[in-house]
């Protein structure tokens, strides 16, 4: 008669075939039933010390992104928001719906990296515009377009920001008016990794 092992050891017997036939030192995810996600690695820093195949679970239903235009101009003028949020009136992407399109904010489903992007375009030439990534209220990264010969010069700018559940992104016009029109204007981000 064997011992009664601890985990299910045919689950063990598939994540190493499939660990083998990826490589050693790959850690590609494994998706399960598309409920989990399976990761295997070598070399695990990180995991607990009695988990010798250095394989970690974790929930299969993080996948957060989104990507939004303008298909109109963006007037502050014209506007009563005196936040100065840059409205995205096109949803291209919404994967978790973690971007409210009425206020153009999105909301941080959980603690992560997170990727963010912006792509604006100045509607008119003998101005500058300034836009700013905010999070909280906070700007992040900013970008402007300041050449006073050029109409359809593009402010934009990327980057990685460490986000806690609940926290709120969006981009502010410091100044200037936005080309809308043939969705010149976008806005972008999704989720790395979670922390």
């Amino acid at each position: 008669m064997h011992p009664r092992l601890p985990f299910d050891l045919s689950l063990v017997l598939v994540v190493l075939l499939l660990w083998g036939a990826k490589g050693q030192n790959d850690t590609e995810p494994i998706v399960l039933e598309g409920k989990c996600l399976v990761v295997c690695d070598s070399t695990p820093s990180s995991e607990p010390a009695g988990n010798a195949l250095g394989m970690s679970v974790r929930s299969g239903s993080g996948r957060v992104a989104f990507s939004a235009s303008r298909q109109t101009n963006h007037e502050p003028t014209d506007m009563s928001n005196r936040t100065m949020i840059i409205y995205f009136d096109n949803i291209l992407v919404n994967v978790g719906n973690h971007f409210d399109q009425e206020s153009s904010i999105f909301l941080a489903p959980r603690r992560g990296v997170y990727s963010f992007n912006f792509h604006v375009v100045k509607a008119y030439n003998r101005q500058t515009i300034q836009v700013s990534l905010m999070v909280n209220g906070w700007p992040m990264i900013s970008a402007f377009a300041g050449d006073q010969d050029v109409t359809r010069e593009a402010a934009t700018n990327a980057g990685l920001v460490i986000m806690e559940k609940g926290d709120k992104a969006y981009l502010r016009l410091e100044r200037g008016n936005l080309m809308g029109g043939w969705k010149y204007s976008t806005f972008s981000g999704f989720l790395v990794f979670p922390l």
